[in-house]
């Protein structure tokens, strides 16, 4: 086990790089710059913003100055900086993670732009999927046990609903119906509890259809495996033949979809937080793409890149818990 974990997380470095690389390939392969606007600015104005971020040095010079910044560079006698993660090395002074400052929000360093932020992404995503979570294995279990009844195509034709209805539209329904009709919550922006109820419902809801149909085929799946009929014969009780032997090896599926799911809540889910006005990551990173903010990007998308790895190896030690046929080598 130490070492499968070991090895996956000497790998997420790597993996980080590449993810990094790629963004910013694709960020100046696309047309326009961050100081390009609907009035062309004049030649010299232009040249003086192009040396001062060094964007008139060839591309590989511009490729590694952002790799080392990124990775670890030792720092000049002196320097003074509030970004990234900084050590000693005996008389050397040593920083990693240093994505720079923000090309749009000036004097602002792109790490405490999304430490500043992180937490509305967070709170809004634990609860969505805590709500998700809580409905979603209900339902799919009542579902798997209920097969073919009244209540099993009930849930799932809500699961299919909830699948089909993008968060764009189910927001501003939600805002229509309980904040501008029956006045019963706030529209929009961040503040006490009932600001996080429409937006918490909305970004959930998605996620609780997913879960409702894993739910539902990993249950049906595992209820007909020859230990549940085992346990069964043995006289247990139905209650702990669901909650001891069938929910263990029911919910793998679900597990499964909790890496990636929870890592893009917790980074901040766009649409959402356009619509109801929250700043948390995902408004940010919208901001930051309008603007070409290429620091701000490249420090979004390796924050994500790198807890969506982080989760997947959560997701992969916990199965060896749930399933005792699972070893890791």
């Amino acid at each position: 086990m130490l070492s499968f974990i070991l090895k996956r997380l000497f790998i997420i470095i790597p993996m980080a790089l590449l993810v990094i690389t790629l963004t910013w390939a694709l960020i100046r392969i696309a047309p326009g710059s961050f100081y390009s606007g609907e009035k062309q600015l004049p030649p010299a104005i232009e040249e003086n913003i192009k040396k001062k971020y060094g964007l008139d040095k060839p591309w590989y010079s511009q490729y590694l100055l952002m790799l080392g910044n990124v990775t670890c560079r030792t720092l000049a006698e002196g320097e003074v900086t509030k970004n990234g993660l900084q050590f000693s090395i005996g008389q050397t002074t040593v920083k990693c993670f240093d994505f720079g400052d923000s090309l749009k929000y000036q004097g602002q360093s792109v790490n405490e732009i999304i430490r500043r932020h992180l937490p509305y992404s967070v709170t809004l995503g634990i609860l969505a999927y805590l709500l998700a979570l809580v409905i979603g294995l209900a339902a799919g279990i009542i579902a798997a046990l209920k097969q073919n009844s009244p209540l099993d195509y009930g849930s799932m034709a809500l699961a299919m609903l909830g699948l089909s209805l993008p968060n764009f539209v189910l927001g501003p329904i939600l805002v229509l119906v309980f904040a501008l009709g029956l006045h019963w919550l706030p529209p929009a922006r961040w503040g006490n509890l009932s600001n996080v109820i429409l937006p918490v419902i909305t970004l959930a809801a998605i996620y609780m259809a997913y879960i409702a149909r894993l739910t539902r085929a990993g249950m049906l799946e595992v209820m007909r495996s020859d230990y549940i009929r085992t346990a069964r014969a043995k006289g247990l009780n139905e209650t702990t033949v669901l909650l001891k032997h069938g929910l263990r090896g029911g919910i793998i599926p679900v597990v499964s979809f909790t890496g990636p799911a929870l890592a893009g809540l917790l980074a901040g889910t766009v649409v959402v937080e356009k619509v109801f006005a929250i700043p948390g990551l995902g408004n940010i990173f919208i901001q930051a793409v309008l603007n070409r903010d290429e620091p701000l990007i490249l420090g979004i998308v390796a924050f994500l890149s790198i807890l969506i790895m982080i989760f997947n190896l959560a997701v992969d030690i916990s199965y060896g818990f749930l399933d005792p046929r699972i070893r890791y080598e």
